[in-house]
């Protein structure tokens, strides 16, 4: 993946949240920082405006307080795998559209994470083009 380069971020790994308010409603959750805030910059680049989790319970809390129209989730996640959190997000936000993206290649769970209704399914390393395409894509299929 190419890096984009940006001002100097402040990540706080402990925090409820890195990152700003989402007036696209586009959150990035993985659980390895240094990926997050690659995928921010990157979303940033491209002219969205992304939160960014790296803990799947505070991901789905936010859903209490702010709406979620397009999900990144990794797969594999110390707390709670991706779909897990595919499952919660169909129950509480029925609407997000749900973007994968992994570093293991598993026919099994790209499948389940499909037909369970994620719009896409990425593994790593993918180009960071295919990733706002699809991000784009994703966020003009939600309904307004």
């Amino acid at each position: 993946m190419a890096l984009i380069h940006s001002r100097k971020e402040k990540v706080h790994a402990l925090g409820p949240r890195i990152g700003g308010q989402s007036r696209d409603g586009i959150w990035l959750l993985d659980d390895d920082i240094s990926m997050l805030k690659a995928f921010g910059r990157l979303m940033n680049s491209a002219g969205f405006i992304v939160e960014k989790f790296n803990d799947p319970a505070t991901f789905l809390a936010k859903l209490q307080h702010a709406p979620c129209r397009v999900a990144v989730l990794d797969v594999w996640m110390p707390q709670m795998n991706g779909l897990e959190v595919q499952a919660r997000l169909r129950q509480e936000s029925p609407g997000t559209r749900i973007i994968f993206m992994t570093g293991r290649e598993d026919p099994s769970v790209r499948q389940t994470a499909l037909d369970a209704g994620a719009f896409a399914f990425l593994t790593k390393p993918f180009d960071d083009e295919n990733l706002v395409r699809l991000v784009q894509e994703a966020e003009e299929a939600v309904a307004p």
